[in-house]
């Protein structure tokens, strides 16, 4: 009959609620006593259960606003309830209330498009959406009943007080605030001995490190930064050597082609000091230098020098090659124990979140694993084993974590750890948080990166209140919705529906850019402004020797003497007048021999077509 009672209460619709509550129970007290009046009522003791039960028939009543009480059915101890004669009753919505807290994309404020603003239902209250708020949602239908989302006024998901108990969602549903606690509530041990787990609704989850993605420091003339500094100074130098001592050693060496002309009767590449450093640096191109120097010590100096730059031209090439694919692949850290071991790296997770009772308790389980050892080691007989309390095998990685975690000071909720690994460009902070959460940002932001494998993996479930009887019913329904595959529907819509196709490719971002190699562009466009530099610096020249060779014509000089002048032409045009004596000796001469000059020398016969391939034959 309460429940009865229960139901007049949520149907009356008046402006005193409190006084049609009175007249409406007063009516069924009365209305009750009249039925068990009328009724056979029976008495009876049950010896096994020491009990006075009563046993009587009773007939169901429900107010209707405008019919007053009406009968709908009866009822009698041991019988099911009967309904009258054209009756029909519908079964009741229940209500509860739904505790949650905020997590991307498990429950969020729904904004309104325009203004940003939250939007509210008739009633005022907010109104939310998310993975959390489909599943509830579903869950009602499959359930039936009506709900009402509350949002903790204190603490995310809880966290044990010192006193014992609880703040945020969990809290709340140990006290009785709320019937139902549905969000990215994972399983934990210290949750587990104040409220009760439904069976999972979500996949595995654990623990993962997200970092912001390095960015490429781009300069014009990286190439440049191949090579340090020492060492382009030091190919300069190399070059400016080999130029000097090439030309020195052409210069005084008794076998180059400038001092032995003899041995090299066709025209040969003359090394002066700008032909020498001009051939040091061809050199460095896939051409070569040209023509080497023809004696024995300026070969060997050119041969080395080659070595030289082949093996330089290697090493950068290669150097070059390594360097823009090790900045394509560089990664700061790529696992907690690469995280814990450096010190460059500051990283966080969420104040009294699990992931940071997850430290906590590493922690304390390694404290106390160390404190056994060393009361095992120190209480063993040997002395041997005593020392070996200085060769604890296990690493103690999670409270140089924890103690990170102090330093840089954990964050009030997840967008702020968030905000804080986007604003660090340098990637030289850290967020460790829940793996789905993570990846929800990773796919919505191309800046963040994943670090590592997930570790810690637990599940998400729905909590309700110790002992409640929802525990079953909401088992079964989401039973029902894994064979429905809702629950793979909705992670695929949060989770690979989104705007991941607004990052670039891979492909397209591990590309060499302009801007990395711009500085080969400019270094042409500046060879090619130099050379048109130089283009008039020539033609300017070239003008004011022609004035000054003018001018110099015009001035007539002074006639010699016949003399003179015929001496000076004999010169010129290679005739000598030969004496006597030589005339007689020319007459000796054979075939092979030939006059050059005013002394006799006997030539060797050289073959035009041998010594110079490429000239065409002149007889």
């Amino acid at each position: 009959m309460q429940l009865s009672a229960d139901a007049v209460t949520v149907r009356v619709d008046c402006e005193d609620l409190q006084a049609e509550l009175n007249s409406t129970r007063d009516k069924l007290y009365k209305q009750f006593a009249e039925d068990t009046e009328n009724n056979e009522t029976i008495f009876y003791w049950i010896e096994d259960r020491s009990s006075l039960l009563l046993r009587s028939r009773f007939i169901l009543y429900t107010y209707i606003s405008d019919e007053g009480l009406t009968k709908v059915a009866s009822w009698f101890a041991g019988e099911n309830y009967k309904l009258l004669p054209g009756v029909t009753l519908e079964p009741l919505k229940m209500f509860f209330r739904i505790g949650t807290a905020l997590a991307v994309p498990w429950t969020l404020p729904k904004l309104h498009p325009d203004t940003g603003e939250q939007l509210v239902n008739e009633e005022g209250q907010p109104l939310y959406e998310g993975y959390c708020i489909d599943l509830i949602e579903k869950l009602s239908e499959a359930m039936n009943f009506e709900y009402e989302i509350v949002t903790p006024k204190v603490g995310g998901f809880g966290k044990k007080l010192p006193n014992g108990t609880w703040d945020g969602v969990v809290g709340d549903l140990m006290v009785g605030e709320t019937d139902i606690a549905v969000g990215a509530l994972t399983m934990t041990a210290e949750r587990e001995e104040v409220i009760d787990f439904v069976a999972p609704y979500f996949e595995q989850t654990g623990i993962l490190i997200v970092i912001r993605k390095p960015i490429r420091k781009t300069s014009l003339f990286k190439f440049m930064t191949v090579l340090r500094t020492e060492v382009w100074l030091s190919i300069v130098a190399a070059l400016v050597l080999t130029g000097f001592m090439i030309w020195l050693l052409e210069k005084y060496s008794p076998y180059s082609a400038r001092n032995n002309p003899d041995a090299y009767p066709y025209p040969c590449r003359e090394f002066t000091l700008k032909e020498s450093f001009w051939f040091a640096l061809t050199s460095f191109t896939p051409q070569g230098g040209g023509e080497a120097p023809k004696a024995l010590s300026g070969r060997t100096l050119v041969a080395a020098y080659w070595l030289f730059v082949v093996l330089m031209l290697a090493t950068f090439t290669a150097n070059l090659a390594a360097f823009l694919t090790v900045e394509r692949m560089q990664t700061p850290v790529s696992s907690l124990e690469q995280l814990a071991r450096q010190s460059r790296i500051n990283y966080t997770v969420v104040e009294s979140s699990s992931v940071h009772q997850y430290f906590i308790n590493m922690k304390f389980a390694e404290d106390t694993l160390y404190r056994v050892w060393k009361e095992i080691t120190l209480n063993a007989t040997s002395d041997q084993a005593q020392y070996r309390v200085w060769d604890y095998p296990i690493r103690e990685q999670y409270g140089h974590i924890l103690l990170a975690i102090n330093a840089s000071g954990p964050v009030p909720d997840a967008k702020t750890g968030f905000q804080q690994v986007n604003e660090h460009a340098d990637a030289d902070f850290a967020f460790i948080h829940d793996s789905a959460e993570i990846k929800y940002e990773v796919t919505r932001n191309c800046n963040l990166t994943e670090v590592g494998e997930v570790f810690a993996e637990q599940p998400y479930a729905i909590a309700v209140q110790q002992g409640s009887r929802l525990q079953e019913d909401i088992s079964r329904a989401l039973l029902e919705l894994q064979k429905e595959r809702f629950l793979e529907q909705m992670a695929s819509k949060y989770w690979n529906e989104t705007a991941r196709q607004a990052c670039p490719d891979a492909d397209e971002s591990e590309g060499i850019t302009l801007e990395s190699l711009g500085g080969v562009f400019i270094a042409t466009l500046f060879g090619l402004g130099l050379a048109m530099i130089t283009l008039a610096w020539e033609v300017l020249y070239y003008k004011r020797k022609e004035k000054t060779k003018i001018h110099t014509l015009d001035v007539k000089p002074k006639p010699k003497p016949f003399a003179q002048t015929k001496k000076n032409l004999e010169k010129l045009t290679g005739v000598v007048k030969l004496r006597k004596r030589d005339v007689a000796k020319t007459a000796k001469l054979g075939k092979d021999t030939v006059t050059i000059g005013d002394t006799f020398k006997p030539a060797k016969g050289v073959s035009y077509i041998s010594v110079f391939p490429k000239n065409e034959y002149r007889p």
